[in-house]
């Protein structure tokens, strides 16, 4: 590994303490000498005060519970069904050709205009939030798993073919290890969409969760706890960002969003 590999590999953990170090700097001046108002933006202390109470306050885990199963029930859904569409019309582009309409006018539909729909016909219960969150993260897994088969050159396919591998090992050696960098590409973003989707569901139409709590936080004016409530989802978010580039370091390791190196 060479100077320029190792000081790649350093930069996040140089990078992120600075970043939050000046930010918390930033926050404090605009606190303490430039007076901004608690209700707008109260003190770190008082947001982390805030937190420390929630997390050793036993209902607030159930409210985790909650959201954490909304968005992983919503993500695995999207998963499963934006691989298996994106497979299938990447395969078939006539297929694609054809349904391209109807999904860019299902894409263009803002999500948040149908959530009362969706509490109407699933209730105020868990599942309109979990078709939310499914509805969000369906579309970048599709696309990208769409583009990810479509990669596959085409001549290197008939070279195998030529060589008399079987469609199973043409699959294994040549379409799977160009389609999965994609399918992760699309997890990483379908992740963050699933827990967008999640929150947002609760805002408007949900009676437990975090994104339930803030709405709680902001009704009773307490500034400090929505903000602790906001890094809990900020937390969780993260977490499970980095459970899937955990997972894509261990099933790619040699793709360049990996290794950081250009392998073209």
């Amino acid at each position: 590994m060479d100077t320029r590999d190792r000081f790649m590999k350093l930069l996040p953990w140089i990078s992120t303490p600075v970043m939050l170090a000046l930010s918390l700097g930033v926050w404090t001046f605009l606190v303490r000498v430039v007076g901004v108002s608690e209700f707008i933006l109260p003190a770190p202390r008082a947001v982390a005060e805030s937190l420390g109470a929630l997390l050793i306050d036993p209902e607030i885990w159930g409210h985790v519970r909650i959201t954490l199963t909304e968005v992983l029930a919503g993500f695995a859904i999207a998963l499963l069904l934006g691989v298996v569409g994106g497979a299938v019309l990447g395969r078939l582009p006539w297929l694609e050709v054809a349904v391209r309409p109807a999904l860019v006018a299902a894409q263009v539909i803002p999500k948040v205009a149908l959530i009362p729909l969706f509490v109407i016909w699933f209730g105020f219960g868990i599942t309109s939030k979990v078709v939310v969150a499914c509805i969000l993260a369906f579309f970048p897994i599709l696309l990208n798993v769409l583009l990810g088969v479509r990669s596959v050159d085409r001549g290197y396919r008939d070279v195998m073919r030529g060589l008399g591998a079987s469609r199973w090992a043409t699959f294994r050696d040549l379409e799977l290890p160009s389609t999965l960098p994609h399918v992760f590409a699309g997890m990483e973003v379908a992740i963050v969409f699933s827990v967008i989707g999640a929150i947002v569901g609760e805002y408007l139409g949900g009676n437990e969760g975090l994104g339930y709590l803030v709405v709680v936080s902001l009704n009773a004016l307490d500034s400090s706890k929505l903000f602790a409530v906001i890094l809990l989802l900020a937390t969780m978010g993260s977490v499970l960002f980095f459970a899937i580039n955990g997972v894509k370091r261990f099933v790619i390791p040699w793709h360049e969003s990996v290794t950081g190196r250009d392998i073209g």
